[in-house]
């Protein structure tokens, strides 16, 4: 027995949920490496190949912290004869050369050796081994999903497939086995060639019937057993060990006999495993006999490789000797690509339960399925070659249609039971993911099964987003469009990719997907729904700007809004979407970057609350939630700091109740971001961080740990949450970094913050750090009065550089009045204040008087400049009075800050209160000229 410790043990419970890496470390409060090295050790230690077999062996270890031992990759059920000078130069051509293919026909046994080299060289890979099974991925496409299931890797919203798995191997040394390519070798040449250039510590070693045809690879042609007898046949050996296995050892005077059966199968290992298999049956002499009577499949038809050859005459001989019950099963199983069980197995074949249970076993008596035993019940697998065997006999047969059309319609079923699953459906949906890709790839290019082609399409499309595998989504509502007879359902699937795509951060294609779908209404007859896309169009553009790599300028925006106007008619929807888009284009409601510097308020008001008022009208809560957008934005403009609070707030409450669709989830994101702003500006910190945890936690950034947890680690940092930040900020820069290191200047207030709090704890290289990702990020310049002065504010307080805070903070808010009129109005106006006192400038009054007006009702920038003007007045109660306000709205660090600066005792309570926090003393906080 071997012990899995507390951590371990919690990883793999949460392995056993299919949650992905970045999901397990956002949970547990980890790394996504500590996961990694967690995952790698179970494997390890549980004898298992892969995570989908980790997540089968959870139930029964959970609780119980321990496990047999095991190899460093699994045995397989049988166990590996021979080949030792095979194994010896390919594991030398591994360390010599970073892309090695095993190249063999089917049946050689190249799947087997490649696992045994893998498992003698695990231990020279820091970081492990990893083995990806090819056969289910029946898109080239799909390469880096493939590999990032098995690494536990998510999607990145905002990057492909391949540049997250590149991202995180890049640092790894590891050796990944990437098995049966040679169907989809074109997507592993274009994924590997990206792979290795920039994963320089990655080794990858394939297996194909064909060579990848890249520059870098290194070829191993895998050879037959070795036939020789004399000195030991890996052949025999082989076939003595497979019968005696299904029956009693043979007698080693027969090694002769056995050699001449191997022989003739040219030593290909899947044959001689199927021939052995017959020996209780037929005795060696039955089988000899068999082999002198070649099967037509031996010598008709052309064949390229002699070895190829044998193995369909070893297959052809199994196949001859089935009965017609379980010689038609095989066939009509062969159409599965993952693991199946005896119920889809009746379902395909369209018999009884019971009997084909019956056959399954049977079957794989004679070495023709491979079984495994699964907390879910009893599994069943053909080998690659076998499979594809099966398939071309029923396609001769005339039967191959049929038996598609079945395994569709069990799809089918299945997607539909998915969408109605309870809470293992991730379980079942990974089971059968992969055939629902294959029967959708079979039957989109059948013109009969066009309408089950499309439904299955929009099933995979729904049921991918809601396992947060959204790229994939994306695509399949893009090919479910491309399906649909009806052009109005066209426009419906092509709305859904628009939302997935601002899901992904993939602005342009959002926008384009929705003047797709005004073209398809248009088709339909639909011209308001026409209208209604084209205005969302260009809403999108100013609203989402920051999503998109090439922004549509106004001219563009301007002639969509001009067209759907036109189109709109009378119809509530569409009118609702034309107004909306108006006061984001017209007049800027979302501060947009191509958006005009400066807009008319009062104008941008009306026009964002004619928005409200028409999208309330037409009863779509999404439509009401993106009105209200446009009316915070406006709201904030006019310095109604409140009322923005409050309009989120609203816009909340209104998706708590809306289905849970690619569309609504969209929008909650935007929403949730938008209420912790907005509470932060107007000073209530424990309602931002109950938003921005929401926001943290929600499941489709997981991956995307540096966009969750921004406003976050801004609501900490402002709060004087030292440890919180500090946390935080590891998920953050991680994320930051695996993703590639973004220039995203709306994550640059995280990063600000984070910085700050480096600041207060005078750990300079931390701060020098931060100070690098906050320039990288980008902060464009009509910010800088924004977060930015706000946060160099506190800092420069902190350390007793009034002066210098007034200078950073000199413009008057109405001179930069967009982004400091926007949730930083009530900071900026308050330190600025304070700064003013602390510097001893002779307005200093003046601007108590001003900042109380503008910030009353804020109960932070209330006490900042309760405080400020209690500092003016030498007057310590009022400042307790600051002190004890900071504390009710959970300001830590101001609160400390005010018990230092009222003095004496109180001033030895706050400095300690600081070094609880982790902070360093403060500078000189005194005015430095008392203003009657």
């Amino acid at each position: 027995m071997v012990d899995i410790s507390p951590r371990e043990a919690e990883v793999l419970a949460l392995v056993g949920e299919h949650l992905s890496n970045a999901e397990i470390g956002a949970r547990l409060f980890i790394s996504v490496r500590t996961v990694e090295t967690h995952v790698s050790s179970l494997l390890r230690k549980l004898a298992v190949p892969d995570r989908r077999a980790l997540a089968q062996r959870a139930p029964e270890l959970a609780g119980t912290g321990r496990a047999h031992p095991a190899p460093v990759l699994p045995a397989p059920l049988t166990s590996f004869i021979g080949r030792v000078g095979e194994r010896t130069e390919l594991t030398e051509m591994i360390k010599a050369h970073r892309q090695v293919t095993a190249v063999g026909p089917g049946g050689v046994g190249k799947t087997r050796l490649a696992l045994a080299v893998a498992a003698e060289a695990a231990g020279g890979y820091s970081d492990g081994v990893w083995f990806v099974d090819l056969v289910p991925t029946t898109d080239p496409g799909m390469i880096a999903t493939a590999v990032a299931g098995a690494l536990g890797l998510g999607e990145q919203p905002g990057r492909d497939m391949t540049e997250s798995v590149v991202a995180a191997l890049a640092d790894h040394h590891a050796l990944l086995v990437l098995d049966n390519c040679e169907h989809v070798v074109d997507g592993v040449a274009l994924f590997l060639e990206r792979l290795l250039a920039a994963c320089p510590g990655v080794t990858v070693l394939a297996t194909s019937r064909a060579r990848l045809m890249v520059p870098f690879e290194r070829v191993y042609p895998v050879p037959p057993l070795s036939l020789a007898v004399d000195g030991g046949s890996d052949a025999v050996a082989l076939f003595m060990e497979r019968a005696a296995a299904v029956g009693r050892p043979l007698d080693p005077a027969l090694r002769d006999q056995i050699a001449s059966i191997c022989e003739r199968l040219d030593g290909m290992a899947l044959a001689i495993e199927l021939a052995a298999a017959r020996c209780p049956t037929l005795g060696l002499d039955g089988i000899a006999a068999a082999l002198s009577h070649p099967l037509r499949m031996l010598t008709g038809g052309s064949r390229a490789d002699d070895r190829h050859r044998s193995v369909r005459a070893a297959l052809d001989w199994s196949h001859a000797l089935l009965e017609p019950a379980d010689r038609a099963l095989l066939h009509r199983v062969s159409v599965f690509v993952a693991p199946f069980t005896a119920s889809a197995a009746a379902e395909v074949a369209g018999s009884e339960e019971g009997l084909v249970a019956d056959g399954l076993a049977r079957l794989a008596e004679q070495s023709l399925l491979v079984v495994t035993a699964s907390p879910g019940g009893t599994e069943y697998r053909a080998l690659e070659t076998i499979r594809q065997y099966g398939t071309e006999r029923i396609a001769e047969a005339g039967e191959l249609v049929d038996a598609r059309s079945r395994h569709l319609r069990w799809c089918l079923a299945e997607a539909t039971g998915l969408a109605e699953a309870g809470a293992d459906w991730r379980a079942r949906f990974d089971a059968v993911a992969d055939d629902l890709r294959a029967a959708l790839a079979w039957a989109a290019d059948r013109p009969e099964q066009r309408a089950d082609a499309y439904r299955l399409a929009r099933c995979l499309a729904e049921l991918t987003f809601t396992r947060h595998l959204i790229g994939e989504s994306q695509r399949r509502y893009e090919q479910a469009a491309a399906l649909a007879d009806d052009p109005a359902a066209t426009a419906s699937m092509l709305r859904q990719a628009a939302a997935v795509a601002g899901c992904r951060m993939r602005g342009d294609e959002m926008y384009g997907f929705h003047r797709a779908a005004a073209e398809a209404a248009h088709r339909s007859g639909d011209t308001a729904g026409a209208a209604a896309d084209l205005a969302t169009a260009a809403t999108n553009a100013y609203r989402f700007s920051t999503k998109f790599a090439r922004i549509p300028p106004q001219e563009e925006a301007i002639a969509l809004l001009t067209e759907a106007r036109e189109l709109a008619g009378d119809d509530r929807v569409a009118q609702a979407a034309v107004a909306l888009a108006e006061a984001g284009v017209l007049t800027d409601a979302f501060g947009a970057a191509q958006g005009p510097p400066d807009n008319a308020v009062p104008e941008t008001i009306a026009r964002a609350e004619r928005a409200v008022e028409l999208a309330h009208r037409t009863g779509d809560p999404l439509a009401e939630s993106a009105a209200l957008d446009a009316l915070t934005g406006a709201q904030s403009w006019a310095g109604d700091t409140f009322a923005v609070a409050a309009t989120a707030q609203r816009r909340i409450a209104l998706l708590s109740s809306a289905p849970d669709t690619p569309a609504s989830t969209h929008e909650l994101i935007d929403a949730l971001g938008m209420a912790t702003e907005a509470n932060l500006g107007a000073g209530d910190l424990p309602g931002a961080r109950r938003w921005a945890r929401q926001l943290a936690d929600h499941p489709l950034l997981a991956e995307v740990g540096h966009r969750a947890t921004s406003w976050l680690l801004v609501a900490d940092a402002l709060a004087g949450n030292v440890d919180e930040v500090l946390a935080g900020s590891v998920r953050f820069l991680e994320a930051w970094q695996r993703a590639g290191s973004p220039a995203r200047p709306v994550l640059s207030p995280a990063a600000a913050g984070v910085a700050m709090i480096h600041g207060l704890r005078d750990d300079r290289e931390a701060r020098r750090v931060w100070r690098a990702v906050l320039n990288q990020l980008g902060t464009p310049p009509e910010h800088v009065y924004g977060y930015g002065a706000v946060f160099d504010a506190m800092l420069l307080l902190h350390h007793g550089q009034a002066p210098e805070a007034l200078e950073r903070m000199v413009p008057e808010p109405g001179e930069v009045w967009k982004w400091v009129t926007w949730i930083w109005l009530h900071w900026y106006v308050a330190l600025r204040a304070e700064a003013a006192v602390l510097a001893g400038s002779p307005d200093a009054r003046d601007r108590l008087a001003e900042a109380r007006t503008i910030v009353a009702g804020n109960p932070v920038a209330d006490a900042l400049v309760g405080r400020a003007e209690a500092l003016l007045d030498g007057d310590q109660e009022a400042l307790l009075a600051a002190a004890a306000a900071f504390d009710a709205v959970g300001c830590r660090y101001q609160s400390a800050r005010t018990l230092v600066l009222a003095g004496g005792a109180h001033a030895e309570r706050g400095a300690a209160a600081l070094g609880d926090l982790g902070l360093v003393p403060m500078g000189p906080g005194r005015p430095r000229t008392t203003t009657p």
